[in-house]
């Protein structure tokens, strides 16, 4: 994939207006704080071998983490439930160019999404590719995934820098085609293309999106998608209408949706790339709320330091309890253990245990001579 011209960044930047077009603070007011602790160096690579920038984090259902990561080639790791380096998977792979987000499925496939070469790839837990969903630019037909003209209408089996997928229980898969299409595509569990929703065309209605850059599927098969660029959260019904949206949580960077049975919704508002002026302090958190939106709290803050957030650009929420971060420009996953909710409406309601009662008193000692 072609990178964009460093002068041309520049200039765009010099151009831009202020902060908030790349960053808003959220309208969400007095939120409680929900405490954490980070756990050092929980991720052990080998000795040599390096995180790039993490794009993506997603859990099995033993707990290993796979991370999909940028650095000079573009690579899939996993570890074990306790950090351990188990393996690499997909070396080579065709599709790995330049990453974007990792999922995994309930039958434990890994799915990466890959906005270099526009593909979307499924692995089989052995680690064997079994779908492909898009395809990569020839390069005979130059740098077509990063073209500077008008965009060419969003077709059926082609993705325009895709950012993420998810599943419903029919294993149907819904992929955010985010920035160069503004679109969210519903397949049947077979690759077969159903419905699409938004366009090429980047827009702000209800029926709109400008940057789908994260997706996420509860159990009743309601879409939730992190609509970046709209400073927004959508959320769709299964085939794709447009139900409401979450206005007052920042720019969704990404989503996750926790199994359940009391499934829980996470956003975040992250801090942007480049850490333009003001951005550190009103971005960078992010919000723990129930599916209808209903905001329970918020953890996190802008900072390159182990605890803080360094453009969190992906979350696993498997356990609720326990979330993993994918940090692009840190480089680094980061493994958050919750405290209790904090904030005297949001403390546990569960009744006190009951005060122990005194222990009966020891029998006396029997007489000498007596029988045992």
């Amino acid at each position: 994939m072609r990178r964009p011209n460093p002068a041309l960044c520049i200039a765009c930047l010099l151009l831009a207006p202020a902060s908030s077009a790349f960053a808003q603070k959220a309208k969400a007011q007095n939120v409680p704080e929900i405490p954490y602790e980070s756990v050092p160096d929980f991720l052990k690579l080998p000795a040599g071998l390096y995180l790039g920038e993490s794009m993506g984090v997603a859990t099995n259902s033993k707990g290993h983490v796979f991370v999909y990561t940028r650095s000079a080639n573009t690579r899939l790791f996993e570890f074990d439930q306790t950090g351990n380096f188990v393996r690499e998977i997909g070396v080579g792979n065709y599709g790995f160019e330049f990453a974007h987000s990792v999922r995994v499925d309930s039958a434990d496939n890994i799915w990466v999404v890959d906005e270099g070469s526009n593909t979307v790839i499924k692995f089989n837990p052995a680690g064997h590719v079994v779908m492909v969903l898009g395809h990569r630019p020839e390069v005979v037909a130059g740098a077509v995934a990063t073209s500077n003209g008008p965009a060419p209408p969003a077709g059926k089996y082609t993705f325009s820098r895709p950012t993420d997928v998810a599943w419903d229980t029919q294993g149907n898969i819904f992929v955010s085609d985010g920035y160069g299409n503004n679109r969210v595509v519903k397949y049947d569990k077979n690759g077969r293309f159903l419905k699409q929703i938004g366009s090429e065309k980047a827009g702000n209605g209800k029926d709109q999106f400008n940057l789908p850059h994260g997706i996420a599927v509860d159990a009743q098969g309601v879409v939730y998608v992190a609509d970046r660029s709209n400073h927004r959260m959508q959320v769709l019904t299964n085939d794709l209408e447009p139900k409401t949206t979450y206005e007052n949580i920042g720019d969704s960077w990404t989503v996750c949706v926790s199994p359940g049975p009391h499934q829980y919704l996470y956003s975040s508002n992250s801090n942007p790339n480049g850490n333009l002026p003001g951005t550190w302090d009103t971005t960078g958190e992010i919000y723990k709320m129930e599916l209808d939106g209903t905001i329970l709290g918020r953890f996190g803050h802008a900072s390159k330091q182990l605890g803080g957030f360094q453009v969190a650009h992906m979350l696993d929420c498997r356990n609720p309890n326990t979330i993993l971060v994918a940090e692009i420009e840190s480089w680094r996953v980061q493994k958050l253990v919750f405290g209790p909710l904090m904030g005297a409406t949001l403390k546990s309601s569960a009744p006190k245990p009951a005060a122990a009662k005194p222990a009966p008193p020891k029998p006396a000692a029997p007489a000498a001579g007596a029988a045992k």
